[in-house]
């Protein structure tokens, strides 16, 4: 029976269990009256469960040692509480004239952060499969949430089945790892592969990596595991697309980090061969397609694969043993805060857009700064960001990533990334040209709700200020490495 003890350190997941629970009964309760109540209750299940962060962040195992309680975990269960709060903001108007299902909506998204973090903290195969599992289960519910929209159903249908076919993939991957090990544990993996000289057993572990790798890459939308993306991008409703393209990829690199570094180490040389190869294909084709894409969530979601590749480059050029601000590892972690603020921002955009003309097609986005100055301008400030061009903080994250892969050696790497950087202003700017350049053929001006500018204000300004007083964020991802024993650079 677990002590006291063990429950405060898994108080953030309590507090979202609680608090989905809590927004059942005001749903039930309240009924139509308790709409304008249900967001703000999970932005406060969600606040408090940052607030616990900061006094949990020990490095320890519990549940038999099926689950972490570090700094690395922390670092992740805060993306996704932030990417929570976001995409609650954003979905407020949204959802006011789409759905009477409210608390369903809001209820399904708090349980969709807990998975997050579950998968953070997982580390034990079992743990790993059930977290991958209980995101993706609440994931393709969001994704068909819109049930009279045909795009929607469409979506989670697409979503599912790519979904089951790498779930099986993953477990099969997971059912060879505990049957060389004969243990759930990632620690008694790496033992069993150090131990052991038998090629047949180095065999078994280069194709059971392989095998997670589907699980992990559907997560991340890498290469050749992207398929489901545009589609579901462009059919799913949009504020849980931009919790998708965020929090379902941060959960993902997370696994893939915790996973990859410390259950096969072993076999890092293959692991790397592999990736590298993931990463360029994810890159490049992520970039190329965008380039021919018209409707902007379609577009954002090559541009969302290609950024997968460019964190796959961190995880490539990781370095443990050293003491170089260029690690590798805090580049994806530098990486992933920034994609959170800008990534958000852009579908804050996006959903306001959306709702005030129901426009997705680049070509209605002429003369936006006409219509809607402030929204045209913040998008320059997003696309700047996802381009990597500075002063943004998106500059920062692909700094220390390619940073990492140069002083790793990674060159080519690292050409490949810096040029599928240069292709992709080509797709951004397609849609400032569009609305800087070019005649609306509706003058009237785009109303935002005041919560939807705020969110927008606040990404920008983060995105900004991140770039131009860097270091916090730089402190914070130093912290976050801390479970592989690396001190803060």
């Amino acid at each position: 029976m677990p002590d006291l003890n063990t429950w405060l350190l898994i108080s953030p997941e309590l507090i979202l269990t609680v608090f989905g629970l809590l927004i059942i009964v005001i749903d039930l309760v309240g009924r139509e009256k308790s709409h304008a109540v249900l967001p703000w209750v999970a932005i406060l299940g969600f606040i408090l469960a940052i607030a616990t962060i900061p006094y949990l962040a020990q490095d320890q195992t519990i549940f038999a040692g099926m689950y972490a309680i570090d700094k690395f975990a922390f670092f992740f269960k805060a993306i996704g509480a932030i990417g929570g709060i976001l995409t609650v903001l954003i979905s407020i108007d949204f959802l006011r004239t789409r759905t009477p299902a409210k608390g369903d909506f809001y209820l399904l998204l708090t349980f969709a952060v807990l998975a997050t973090m579950m998968m953070a903290s997982s580390t034990s195969l079992l743990m790993i499969y059930l977290s991958i599992e209980f995101l993706s289960y609440m994931s393709y519910l969001l994704a068909g949430f819109l049930r009279e929209d045909k795009k929607s159903n469409e979506a989670a249908i697409k979503y599912f089945l790519y979904g089951a076919v790498t779930s099986a993939l993953m477990l099969y991957g997971l059912s060879l790892l505990y049957g060389i090990s004969g243990s759930l544990n990632l620690a008694d993996l790496t033992k069993q592969f150090a131990a052991s000289s038998d090629l047949s057993v180095k065999a078994l572990g280069i194709v059971s990596f392989t095998l997670l790798l589907a699980g992990f890459g559907f997560k991340i939308s890498a290469v050749p595991f992207h398929q489901w993306a545009p589609d579901v991008y462009e059919g799913a409703p949009t504020p849980v697309v931009a919790f998708l393209s965020v929090g379902s990829k941060a959960a993902g690199f997370a696994l893939l980090l915790r996973v990859a570094l410390t259950a096969f180490p072993t076999f890092h040389a293959e692991w790397i061969a592999l990736l590298s190869v993931v990463a360029m294909m994810t890159m490049t084709l992520g970039n190329l397609v965008a380039l021919q894409q018209t409707n902007v969530k379609r577009l954002l979601a090559y541009s969302s694969i290609a950024q997968a590749g460019y964190m796959l480059i961190g995880v490539i050029a990781a370095n443990v043993s050293g003491a170089s601000p260029f690690m590798g590892l805090n580049g994806v972690l530098i990486y992933l805060a920034a994609y959170l603020f800008t990534n958000l921002g852009a579908f804050v955009i996006v959903v306001a857009i959306e709702n005030a003309t129901g426009a997705v097609e680049i070509p209605e986005y002429a003369g936006l700064v006409k219509r809607a100055p402030l929204l045209a301008a913040l998008f320059v400030v997003f696309f700047l960001s996802l381009a990597g061009i500075p002063p943004t903080v998106g500059f920062i994250g692909k700094f220390f990533v390619f940073g990492a892969a140069l002083r790793e050696g990674f060159l080519l790497l690292a050409a490949v990334g810096v040029i599928n950087s240069v292709i992709s202003v080509f797709y951004y700017f397609s849609i400032i040209r569009a609305a800087f350049f070019e005649e609306p053929k509706d003058a009237t001006l785009i109303r935002v709700p005041g919560v939807m500018t705020a969110s927008v204000a606040i990404c920008a300004a983060l995105v900004l200020l991140l770039a131009v007083f860097p270091q916090s964020l730089i402190d914070l991802a130093g912290m976050g490495m801390g479970m592989f024993g690396i001190a803060r650079p």
